[in-house]
């Protein structure tokens, strides 16, 4: 793909996905202005692997990057959790990073996203834990349990759709 054709397709998915992508961003983190961030890092990624891209479910794609970018930010987060003086907590403060509320935001965000996975049933349980929390490839799923990949796309698929209306159900009763 030319350069002139990736600025068009990027803008393409930003004018298609910005929405959603923010929507993710902003479900997984629980902040809006780090989910606004995270929106802006996984256009940029889309952008930098458009080469990479097969074609197949761009809106998939985009998600992915989307709650990947999401996940490494929880997971960094609690590598910032608790400075072991009160200096370095300070410093850390100084320095724009996390503070303790945040931190504890985004652990529970990711704790409670992980409960979800593990409520659901099987095969959709292992799948949306392998996929969303794991990281995994649907390809490197369906290798492990030796099932097709697209019965695992599908799997991962109705997981996500299911943990969708779990959290949207969750969101109506708080």
């Amino acid at each position: 793909m030319g350069k002139i054709d990736s600025r068009e397709k990027l803008i393409q998915l930003m004018d298609r996905y910005k929405n959603l992508v923010f929507s993710v961003c902003l479900k997984l983190t629980g902040d809006h202005f780090t989910a606004e961030d995270i929106t802006q890092e996984t256009f940029i990624s889309a952008y930098r692997h458009l080469e990479d891209f097969d074609g197949c479910d761009e809106k998939a794609w985009i998600c992915r990057i989307a709650s990947n970018k999401c996940i490494d930010y929880l997971r960094s987060s609690k590598m910032r959790e608790v400075a072991s003086t009160d200096d370095e907590l300070e410093a850390s403060m100084d320095a724009g990073r996390d503070g303790p509320l945040e931190t504890y935001i985004a652990r529970d965000v990711e704790k409670r996203f992980f409960e979800r996975c593990n409520e659901l049933d099987e095969p959709y349980r292992s799948a949306a834990v392998g996929h969303f929390i794991q990281g995994k490839t649907a390809k490197e799923i369906s290798l492990e349990k030796g099932i097709p990949l697209k019965t695992t796309q599908s799997h991962i698929y109705r997981a996500r759709e299911m943990l969708k209306k779990i959290i949207r159900k969750e969101e109506l009763l708080t």
